[in-house]
C-alpha cells in the first residue's frame, strides 16, 4: 500500500520534488490559481507559512487549470505572480491536474483518503453549491476536488489528517496546522 511519502511533483524547473523530503513535517497541499476568487487567501497561506515554517510546517503550491481556466500562464508567470502580490516564499509546483486521467498521483491518494464532506455553511458555500450542481448533479458523491483552493492537510508521520474546501475558513486551517506542530 502506497502512502504519502511514496509520491512526486515535478518543480517549476521541471526536476522531481518527492514526497520524501518532507518526512517528519507537516505539509499543507493545496491546489491553486491565480485568478480565481479564492485567489486572495496566498495571503493567509503566506501567514500560516510565515509563523510555522521554521517549526516544521511545508506548504506544496500546486497551481491547476482544471477549474475554469482560472490559472492562465506559465509556470514562472504563475510565480511571478505570487511573488510580487502576495510576497510567497513557498515555491509553486508546475501546473497540474487534480482530477481526471491525467491527475497527478499525489492528488488520487489524497482524494482516497480524505473525501469531499461538503462546503459548510454561509454565503460563499452556498454559492459553491449551486455553481456545482450545474457542472456536476452529483457533486456531492464523489471524492474529485470541487475547486481552487482545496487544501489537504498532512501530519508529520505522512497521514491526511484533515481536506478544508475553499470555503472553509482560513483560520480553521491555520487552527489545524498549529495543532500539528
Amino acid at each position: 500500500m502506497s502512502g504519502f511519502y511514496d509520491y512526486s511533483v515535478t518543480k517549476r524547473d521541471g526536476s522531481s520534488l518527492s514526497m520524501e523530503e518532507f518526512r517528519g513535517k507537516v505539509v499543507l497541499v493545496v491546489n491553486t490559481a491565480t485568478g480565481c476568487g479564492f485567489t486572495p487567501q496566498y495571503k493567509d497561506l503566506e501567514s500560516i507559512y510565515e509563523e510555522f515554517h521554521d517549526k516544521g510546517l511545508e506548504i506544496l503550491d500546486i497551481p491547476c487549470n482544471q477549474f475554469a481556466g482560472q490559472t492562465p500562464g506559465t509556470d514562472d508567470e504563475v510565480h511571478s505572480f505570487c511573488t510580487l502580490k502576495y510576497n510567497t516564499q513557498f515555491d509553486q509546483m508546475t501546473k497540474s491536474d487534480v482530477n481526471g486521467d491525467n491527475a497527478l498521483d499525489l492528488y488520487k491518494y489524497l482524494k482516497s483518503q480524505k473525501t469531499f464532506e461538503g462546503f459548510g455553511k454561509g454565503p460563499k458555500a452556498l454559492m459553491m453549491s449551486a455553481m456545482l450542481k450545474k457542472i456536476d448533479p452529483d457533486y456531492k458523491n464523489n471524492a474529485e476536488i470541487k475547486w481552487n483552493f482545496t487544501k489537504f492537510l498532512v501530519d508529520r508521520n505522512g497521514n491526511v489528517v484533515s481536506r478544508f474546501e475553499p470555503t472553509e475558513d482560513m483560520k480553521a486551517v491555520r487552527e489545524a496546522v498549529e495543532k500539528l506542530i
